[in-house]
């Protein structure tokens, strides 16, 4: 499915099924293949790959081939991104490795008593009061300002926004 060939692709679930394999392995390889291959360049392919499991789970084989053949095939046709994958693993490696700072204030819980005395809430911006449902403020924490996590591909619905 990574390589785009849907016949490589149904070959090996086929091997996969023939050979005996758990149905459940193979629509968990399906699913991670969907989420962590395609990602954001066709955010369907993951509904499409949960849904096929389900299906698979629900009826069972032999009938189960053919909701899992439906997902290998749309998941192998799909425009790929991996840019969720990566900015996860660029920013679980800054949560382990580095100093990352604190909350900043206006981003901070302030529905409780004395929150508003801490400075909590205070400057925030609700993105919704603004034109296209977003604004400009600070969101991470001051020692990560300019870091990159997410960088979009431009593939399939990978865009990113646009500022």
């Amino acid at each position: 499915m990574r390589g785009s060939d849907a016949d490589a692709a149904l070959h090996y679930l086929a091997r996969m099924i023939e050979g005996g394999e758990d149905l459940r392995f193979i629509a968990r390889r399906i699913v991670i293949c969907a989420a962590e291959d395609v990602g954001l360049a066709d955010p369907q392919a993951l509904v499409v790959a949960n849904a096929a499991a389900q299906a698979a789970d629900f009826v069972g084989w032999p009938e189960a081939q053919i909701p899992l053949a439906e997902a290998v095939c749309y998941i192998a046709n799909a425009p790929k991104s991996n840019s969720a994958y990566m900015g996860i693993a660029r920013a679980r490696h800054d949560v382990r490795n580095r100093s990352c700072g604190s909350v900043p204030k206006h981003l901070r819980d302030a529905h409780y008593p004395g929150a508003k005395a801490l400075g909590h809430g205070l400057t925030y911006k609700y993105p919704h009061d603004f034109p296209g449902g977003w604004v400009q403020q600070q969101y991470l924490p001051d020692e990560l300002v300019g870091t990159k996590y997410y960088v979009p591909t431009g593939h399939g619905e990978d865009k990113g926004r646009k500022k």
